[in-house]
């Protein structure tokens, strides 16, 4: 059986990208399709495949500016020819689902969710103030929304990556799904025997959506140490806002974030997240989270009102009143959580745990398209 995976591009790894790195240990032997690659950019596991581009990965230096290429992204993906296989999986956030798939493969979406920009996020994307051409923008993305919407019908069987998404794959697209969490590094993100300190951590992309800022804001409201990891558009506008308590590392490797997670008083998780993977890397270290009450931090982050063994705190709104609020009310209670718990709650979403349920998922749609007895073989990590 022949087997493609198609992800959106390749210029970085992060969520969605470990995602595809766990796919391809899984399917060893299975092409990758992108509009955009960068090759050293992303995991060695992904870039052993051979990896085919879209045409506008040809243009020069188009890595740095490919978010304005966005309305040529229906054009760009209907080029990826995924011929000839049996089985696509495409990992979504944006045009991998719009891939030319061959009559009679069966296509699952991995949805790690429909298009922000397009959808529910317009104005944390676009934040900037009102222009003469923000009717064009708006005319543009009301496009793009219709055309992903009707990709989905290029879909057999979607899988979202939390309930969150689930519920917006209902709403934007009127398709139902099956939730399987995308996988963490559990092993690496592990607790150690380093006392906690008295800081606060964030560890995020720089740009608006993420709210950096109200973390930003509240500690230096609250005079509390803040140390922020991460770099984006948003840099120099944050530290403008920044107080003396706060302080910016920038880019750091991963044994370095998880060092701080293990030493660090708790996550601040600030913005709504699909689902976020740095909650619960945060939660595998034994650290608590601060997080806003919106999205996946709901169903990755247990605040006391939800359970006995809480793992975190929600705060309601995004705004620094908030957020300071809940800073407060967790040092105030800080003895409520345990390390030990907050290992327990993460490991629910563990690497082996996804390839289990991705496996079964796969196997069980496979068999219905008489397949026999499909069996999965999964490589070495």
């Amino acid at each position: 059986m022949r087997v493609a995976l198609v992800h959106d591009w390749l210029l970085a790894y992060r969520g969605g990208e470990r995602v595809l790195a766990e796919l391809c240990r899984m399917f060893p032997q299975a092409d990758v399709f992108t509009l955009f690659y960068r090759p050293g950019s992303t995991h060695p596991v992904i870039e052993q495949r051979p990896i085919r581009v879209s045409w506008l990965n040809h243009a020069p230096g188009v890595q740095r500016y490919y978010r304005w290429l966005l309305p040529l992204f229906p054009w760009a993906a209907r080029t990826l020819r995924v011929g000839g296989y049996d089985l696509v999986i495409s990992s979504s956030h944006a045009a991998a689902k719009a891939a030319a798939i061959s009559p009679g493969a069966v296509h699952v979406c991995y949805c790690h969710t429909p298009m922000r920009y397009v959808w529910h996020m317009r104005r944390e994307y676009f934040p900037e103030p009102r222009k003469w051409w923000e009717h064009a923008r708006e005319w543009i993305l009301d496009r793009l929304q219709a055309w992903d919407r009707r990709s989905a019908y290029n879909v057999d069987y979607f899988v979202a990556n939390s309930r969150t998404v689930q519920r917006r794959i209902q709403e934007c697209y009127g398709r139902t799904s099956e939730v399987i969490y995308p996988p963490v590094d559990t092993e690496f993100y592990r607790p150690a025997a380093v006392r906690r300190r008295e800081y606060y951590l964030v560890v995020s992309a720089l740009v608006p959506y993420k709210r950096v800022d109200l973390a930003v804001q509240a500690c230096t409201k609250l005079q509390r140490h803040l140390l922020v990891i991460g770099t984006g558009s948003e840099a120099a506008r944050l530290r403008a806002l920044a107080g003396p308590t706060v302080r910016f590392a920038g880019w750091l490797s991963d044994e370095s974030v998880r060092e701080h997670m293990q030493r660090c008083r708790a996550l601040i998780f600030p913005g709504e997240e699909d689902f976020g993977i740095v909650p619960v890397e945060a939660q595998a270290c034994g650290a608590p989270v601060i997080a806003l009450g919106r999205g996946g931090a709901t169903e990755t982050v247990i605040p006391p009102e939800h359970g006995s063994e809480p793992t975190g705190l929600w705060f309601a709104e995004p705004t620094v009143e908030s957020l300071c609020d809940a800073i407060q009310r967790f040092e105030k209670h800080q003895h409520w959580f345990n390390p030990a718990v907050c290992r327990c709650n993460a490991e629910r979403f563990s690497k082996t745990r996804f390839r289990e349920e991705f496996r079964a998922f796969v196997a069980r749609i496979l068999n219905q398209h008489a397949w026999g007895n499909w069996q999965l073989g999964v490589q070495a990590a």
